[in-house]
């Protein structure tokens, strides 16, 4: 079945969910169509007691929503309860500030008066991924719904139980019938629903590969699409770094949800003079990481989110050892029952050695030596991707300045937290395109219409 809940701690199946059948799919569809025909004309204060009702109840039951994350894709229970926190306050976000961002805009043209005004488009088609199973939700769901918008939703294959919830979630807050719809659909229909009239808007985020495929599927239907994908995010260290602050970081950035994040930190670019310091204190760091069970507060490293997952990145390992690379640390699954890898540093990284270019979705750090900040700076931009990144110094200045050299769609100086509703969060290059989270946010998948105003003859 393409749906199935199996707990990468233990191996066990969960349980398994069967795909709909195209006659149900062509029901969901049309009930999200109808429910768009008049939730599009409720108010804003109407549409925000069931979003901020929804985030209500996240916060209230932030436990009970975690363990299911916790059991079906291996999120430590810590994590899994800040991420659903954080989706509960996205949820309360767009509930405050939908109308505000949706506002009339006034115009200032040479002769009459002019505005510009906001109004949804239809039924929007979101594409999920596995990684944050709540989160990538509510950044869609809270400003597109309170855009006035619908939306059908395929989540992955991963972790059904979760997408269930959160579809129950909305339901319970008060959505309508078709306001919020999962979809437990194969890769087939999802072309099937991207074709559909019906549905005006594609937002997905995931892999490289799926992002051109879907981007291109709805390009020739002319339907607008965002698209977050991977990420490769450089961590530049420079002579002048505070470690003490920025190794806790390099910790962070490369292990959270072991690793296995867009806008993680996954290139370690450090200048010669604070190279060897660097390595030592992250190796130990790294190196301390005991692996256990995701559902035990102590754990602090929990399981890949599947055996798959955990092969394709042994043999990535071992590709980039193949090529030249040196294991400065790990690069091995750990001796135990469970979907788990030992953190790994890859060092002595070529510009021919395939690992330079791709991305690696796990616990794997890749380390450069750098002579100084432009070339810390020529090699973070030396990458098809280009979601997020940071640099690390005492000198704010020399950050921004940093910071504005490298080509990507998100910098932090001396942090990497994105977790911020109010922060647009998106890349470019191979890592997508459009923004999602903030005011830019909720613009993606509503109509911009001038109005104006003015008072005069034709041209003769």
């Amino acid at each position: 079945m393409t749906y199935q809940s199996l707990n990468p701690f233990n191996g066990k199946l969960v349980e398994s969910f069967a795909d709909l059948g195209d006659p149900q799919l062509e029901t969901k569809i049309a009930t999200a169509d109808a429910c768009y025909q008049t939730w599009r004309h409720t108010s804003y204060a109407e549409r925000a007691k069931i979003i901020a009702k929804a985030g209500e109840i996240l916060h209230a039951r932030a436990d009970a929503f975690a363990r299911i994350m916790t059991t079906e894709m291996g999120k430590r229970i810590g994590e899994a309860r800040g991420e659903v926190e954080f989706s509960a306050r996205i949820m309360a976000y767009y509930a405050k500030n939908a109308e505000r961002f949706l506002a009339p805009v006034k115009l200032n043209p040479t002769n009459g008066e002019a505005h510009m005004e906001s109004s949804p488009i239809g039924v929007i088609f979101c594409v999920e991924p596995w990684n944050f199973p709540y989160y990538q939700l509510a950044r869609v769901a809270g400003p597109h719904l309170m855009a006035g918008n619908t939306m059908v939703v395929k989540h992955a294959g991963i972790v059904p139980q979760c997408a269930i919830a959160f579809e129950k979630l909305l339901i319970e807050a008060g959505a309508p019938v078709g306001l919020y719809t999962n979809l437990l659909i194969s890769h087939d229909q999802s072309d099937t629903v991207v074709d559909d009239p019906r549905i005006k808007g594609v937002a997905l985020t995931g892999s490289v590969g799926a992002g051109r495929s879907v981007a291109s599927r709805a390009g020739k239907n002319l339907k607008v699409s965002s698209m977050e994908l991977g990420g490769s995010d450089a961590f530049i260290v420079l002579e002048d770094a505070d470690l003490d602050l920025t190794v806790p970081w390099a910790v962070w950035g490369r292990m959270y949800n072991t690793g296995q994040t867009c806008c993680a930190a996954k290139r370690f670019i450090v200048v010669e003079s604070m190279a060897d310091a660097f390595l030592e204190k992250f190796k130990a760091a790294l190196g301390a990481l005991e692996a256990g069970d995701p559902m035990d507060e102590k754990t602090t490293l929990g399981p890949l989110s599947t055996e798959q997952a955990l092969v394709d990145l042994l043999k990535q390992v071992d590709g980039a050892v193949a090529h030249g690379a040196k294991v400065a640390l790990g690069g091995k699954r750990v001796d135990r029952a469970g979907s788990f890898m030992t953190p790994t540093i890859l060092t002595d990284i070529a510009k021919d050695n395939p690992a330079f270019r791709e991305e690696f979705f796990g616990p794997v750090a890749l380390f450069f030596r750098v002579k100084d900040e432009d070339e810390a700076i020529a090699i973070a931009n030396d990458s098809d991707f280009g979601l997020g990144g940071s640099v690390w110094t005492k000198d704010v200045a020399r950050g921004r300045r940093v910071a504005s050299k490298v080509e990507t769609g998100m910098m932090f100086i001396n942090n990497i937290d994105w977790t911020d509703a109010e922060l647009p969060f998106g890349g470019i290059k191979d890592s997508g395109y459009g923004r999602e989270l903030g005011d830019m946010g909720i613009q993606q998948f509503v109509n911009k219409k001038l109005v104006r105003i003015h008072n005069a003859k034709a041209p003769a």
